[in-house]
């Protein structure tokens, strides 16, 4: 399961009569392997990423829309037990390999605390994909619209709004200052609960694609007009977001009558935003006169902002901020906030204020910068503890024999049928011998013959006609018994590859982590089984 580069990579970028692709500027990574403990950007195998999400395995799909976008984002784990996020693109989205080689390697230079960094991407015939960081506590738009604990915290709203404008400013000064579709779901929280922004959207979801979704409540006014996007559109996108910081709402397109938006134009001339069944997409308010622009967008239209225009005609900063959010801040901080989004959703692009800008207006709002933000956002902190259950426990303190008679009473109740899908060449002479191998190799294991266990699994696997994950689970433990925790740790990947969900194969490489003397991914195989376990025992 190594990390090995492309095909395409050796032919096209070691040749230079073949047209190499010529590194992307940046003194500060210049000789570097790592920064800040990140891997240089580098390219991956399609094998090897197929290995890492389980076969691209529906299970450990991320991405908003599920397997029906047409673009996906998995989840997946590399054989150095790094955590990361693998955006599939639709096979026509990038006919050109080397451009999108360009476009991911210049992408990947970049490396700052404040972004869900760009670690690689993989170009093998018509695949497509990114390789970033993966960011375990989920996105903003969960957060914010779809919490369940705990409601966002003013404190961390703000925080929130900070971290995106540093990750623009820096974006900015490195030469990458557009991002394309900037929203709620692209704002991601790391293992601290600091919110990171998503490499992704610094590139397009295709060569000559959209720069936005068709979600247009997002969508800059220019765009429409143009179909281009620019850095002051990301600024526009930008105080969408504060809206959304300010009302915790995610609203989707509804009626407002035109007289009350027009009405609500008084307080905040030159601001655009659409108007619903209509032609007349946009309106503008320019020089004491209204004007329109059809910008062929119809039905969609900015609700929560016209809202917000008109409450703030009626300077009622409380019925447009989140109710949970009462007693955690005042009006003027509440009125500073959607002042910033006004200048941000300004009509006129060259009158939206620039990333630096927007960071010296934010910084004076922030509140409780001494907490953590994984205390604001009630939430577990990458080296917290995590509550575990007996077998996680016994994992923790090594107890192998705990851990085996965990999986000798569970037998082969979670192998969900995989076992036997091929029941039909049951009765052959191969399959026969296969079974009874399994057969031996279960004695051996219930008798802690761990050595005849170990030989007589291997057997039944090396065969490969029947997968098993409880096979590989118990090979796996046959290993940590005989002190060969490398060996350990293979077959307890395999058996996730097979059962992505299974909390049993995390904690069996947790196990094999800590006999290994790697503590800090022994932690995050943990909480992951931790939470695949919950999960279960919830659904059950």
């Amino acid at each position: 399961m190594g990390c090995g580069c492309s095909k395409l990579s050796a032919c096209c970028w070691t040749l230079d009569q073949n047209g190499s692709i010529p590194e992307a500027a940046n003194v500060e990574n210049e000789g570097k392997g790592e920064v800040d403990g990140l891997p240089a950007f580098r390219e991956y195998s399609i094998d090897t990423l197929k290995t890492a999400t389980s076969g691209f395995s529906v299970e450990n799909i991320v991405s908003e829309h599920g397997e029906k976008a047409p673009n996906v984002v998995y989840k997946g784990k590399l054989e150095n037990q790094r955590w990361i996020a693998v955006k599939r693109f639709n096979r026509s989205a990038w006919p050109d390999a080397r451009q999108f080689l360009e476009e991911a390697r210049a992408v990947g230079q970049l490396r700052n605390h404040r972004l869900a960094n760009l670690l690689g991407c993989c170009c093998e015939g018509d695949e497509r994909l990114l390789v970033a960081e993966f960011m375990t506590n989920d996105t903003l738009a969960k957060h914010l619209f779809h919490w369940e604990a705990q409601p966002m915290k003013w404190a961390m709203r703000l925080r929130v709004a900070l971290h995106l404008a540093e990750a623009l400013e820096y974006c900015t000064s490195k030469g990458r200052a557009l991002y394309h579709d900037l929203n709620a779901y692209r704002i991601v929280f790391d293992d601290e609960g600091n919110p990171r922004l998503s490499c992704f959207g610094l590139m397009k979801n295709s060569r000559d694609g959209k720069s936005y979704s068709t979600n247009l409540a997002f969508t800059p006014p220019e765009y429409l007009r143009t179909g281009r996007v620019t850095p002051e559109s990301v600024i526009y996108s930008f105080g969408t977001l504060l809206l959304d910081l300010l009302s915790g709402k995610h609203i989707p397109p509804s009626h407002v009558s035109i007289l009350e938006a027009f009405d609500a134009m008084d307080f905040l001339n030159n601001t655009c935003f659409l108007i619903p069944s209509t032609n007349l997409s946009f309106v503008q308010h320019v020089g004491g006169q209204y004007s329109f622009a059809n910008c062929g967008a119809r039905n969609f239209y900015m609700h929560h902002f016209v809202q917000a225009l008109d409450l703030i005609r009626d300077r009622n900063i409380q019925m447009l901020t989140d109710s949970c959010l009462e007693g955690q801040f005042s009006n003027d901080d509440g009125t500073e906030l959607v002042r910033l989004a006004s200048r941000c959703l300004q009509y006129e692009p060259r009158e939206r204020p620039n990333p630096k800008s927007l960071v010296s207006a934010i910084i004076p709002l922030q509140r409780d910068a001494e907490v953590p933000s994984h205390v604001l956002m009630g939430i577990c902190a990458g080296a917290d503890a995590v509550p575990l259950s007996p077998l996680g426990e016994s994992c923790v303190r090594m107890d192998l024999t705990a851990i085996h008679e965990v999986l000798e009473n569970l037998g082969y109740k979670d192998d969900e049928g995989t076992a036997t899908e091929l029941s039909f060449q049951m009765w052959t002479n191969q399959m026969q011998e296969t079974l009874t191998s399994k057969k031996k190799g279960d004695v051996a294991f219930r008798h802690k013959d761990f050595t005849a266990a170990i030989e007589c699994y291997s057997q039944f696997i090396d065969v490969g006609t029947m997968v098993s994950p409880t096979v590989y689970a118990r090979r796996s433990l046959s290993y940590l018994m005989s002190d060969m925790p490398q060996e350990a740790l293979n077959d307890a990947m395999q058996a996730q590859i097979v059962s992505p969900v299974w909390h049993i194969a995390s904690y069996l490489q947790a196990a094999a982590l800590f006999a290994l003397g790697k503590n800090d991914e022994a932690q995050t195989s943990l909480r992951e089984g931790t939470e695949l376990e919950n999960k279960k025992n919830a659904t059950s």
